[in-house]
């Protein structure tokens, strides 16, 4: 029961009347059973949610850059106006958060909303180091029976998602012995931006380093278009962590889905000579993950930027593939984008026999909004797809990842405790150093 459900209960039991529940008479959209929603970065990324949450009370809008809630405030016109996160979480009647805020900011936000008992949808990737995924997926876990989270992985609401799940757990390829993911986009830079101009008076730029060490503001941070402004900053170091928190995020959601794995007991990774400044463009990953109960231990890899993996047949042109996943098994592979898949059964014993498709009644449900799943679960089992959980775990082995390309040595990962067992310089890479008055469990 929310707060106005339980005000209208009280009133009515002093006065005779009797009140009905809100979706009886009017509906799960009845004003008494919308969401009081908080847009937290409100421009780029977030113009893709006002459709969605346009069905809910948006109460307030928070932007570093006052030019941008201009624009959401056109949508959203009795909303109060924020440029300082933290302050828009004071406001008393938000019952949820959505995060579109800079990647060196997710886990904050994230973080402190789920500290005050709202529900938050955070836009990818989750967190920027091994710590913060920790925290926040903690954080969550603490109190999972009273919100609903969502990572911002929307492709995961494609149908085939489900089906390489299905096809995976049921058998079509065998027993399952690895997989490997990858992405192609390349996003070279030198480093760090010199300093150029100042910031214009709309833009707060000190609350957008926000936790960050400070960097002097040049404009080239902010030449990205809504919806990928994100592909001017998120390659550096101290606001995001390239292609592997980026689109590593949406493709490993392809294996994440279909593996059911936790953490891995060892990583190792190669890529471009290291740079202080920017994170690699060319970058191959792998970490070990132990067996579970219905597969032995797997090989798990990730691939950017130029590096592939080989093919299972010359014939078969994986560099086709913009963004993608291959599934080795004891009888064959599973090849498959977003959107479709491919069953390559090889060797003598590659009869399919052993397979079993399953009943149409026996698929996966559908969901039918991947932002719907989230407004849906924050009213009521608390259920989504993409939970902190699932998406912490997830986020905390492709930082892992990092860690080990940064170090250049494989590491021995002691997952329950989060701890590297061989190398203290990587152990010491698990967490950010954050600018003094920026604490991220606030």
């Amino acid at each position: 029961m929310n707060r106005r459900k339980f005000l209208k209960s009280t009133l009515a039991a002093g006065s005779g009347l009797v009140i009905l529940p809100s979706g009886v008479l009017s509906g799960a959209n009845a004003p008494s059973n919308k969401l009081n929603i908080a847009l937290i970065g409100a421009y780029g990324r977030a113009k893709a949610h006002y459709k969605g949450i346009s069905t809910e009370n948006v109460v307030a809008l928070c932007d570093v850059n006052e030019e941008h809630i201009a624009i959401a405030a056109k949508e959203f016109p009795n909303a109060k106006h924020y440029v300082d996160w933290r302050k828009c979480l004071e406001q008393k009647d938000i019952d949820a958060v959505v995060c579109c805020t800079t990647d060196h900011t997710h886990a904050f936000v994230a973080n402190w909303a789920m500290n005050r008992g709202l529900h938050v949808y955070c836009e990818k990737p989750l967190a920027n180091s091994v710590q913060e995924a920790r925290t926040v997926r903690e954080t969550y876990l603490k109190n999972r029976h009273k919100i609903a989270t969502q990572v911002g992985t929307q492709r995961h609401a494609e149908p085939n998602f489900n089906r390489i799940r299905e096809l995976i757990t049921d058998g079509v390829i065998g027993e399952l012995k690895n997989v490997r993911a990858w992405g192609n986009r390349q996003l070279p830079k030198p480093g760090y931006l010199p300093e150029q101009g100042s910031p214009p008076q709309n833009l707060h730029y000190d609350l957008w380093i926000g936790p960050a060490p400070f960097h002097p503001y040049n404009p080239g941070y902010f030449i990205g278009d809504p919806g990928a402004n994100c592909l001017s900053w998120n390659m550096y170091w101290d606001f995001g962590t390239g292609q592997v928190g980026d689109m590593g995020s949406h493709t490993m959601d392809i294996v994440w889905n279909a593996i059911d794995a936790k953490w891995p007991t060892s990583v190792k990774a190669t890529g471009d000579e290291f740079n202080p400044d920017v994170s690699p463009v060319e970058l191959t990953a792998t970490w070990e993950h132990p067996a579970n109960d219905w597969r032995p231990e797997i090989t798990v890899m990730w691939y950017q930027g130029g590096a592939m993996p080989h093919a299972p047949k010359p014939y078969i042109d994986l560099n086709q593939i913009g963004h993608g996943a291959m599934f080795t098994g004891k009888n064959g592979f599973l090849i498959c984008d977003f959107n479709s898949r491919l069953v390559l059964p090889y060797g003598n014993d590659a009869d399919l026999t052993y397979y079993k498709p399953r009943k149409k009644d026996d698929l996966i449900p559908q969901m039918d909004s991947f932002q719907g799943e989230w407004i849906n679960a924050c009213k009521g089992n608390l259920k989504t797809s993409c939970n902190f959980d699932y998406a912490g775990l997830m986020i905390e082995q492709m930082m892992l990842g990092l860690v080990a390309y940064r170090v250049g040595e494989k590491l021995d990962y002691d997952g329950p405790h989060g701890k590297v067992l061989n190398n203290p310089q990587a152990d010491e890479l698990l967490s950010k150093k954050y600018r003094t008055g920026w604490v991220l469990d606030g």
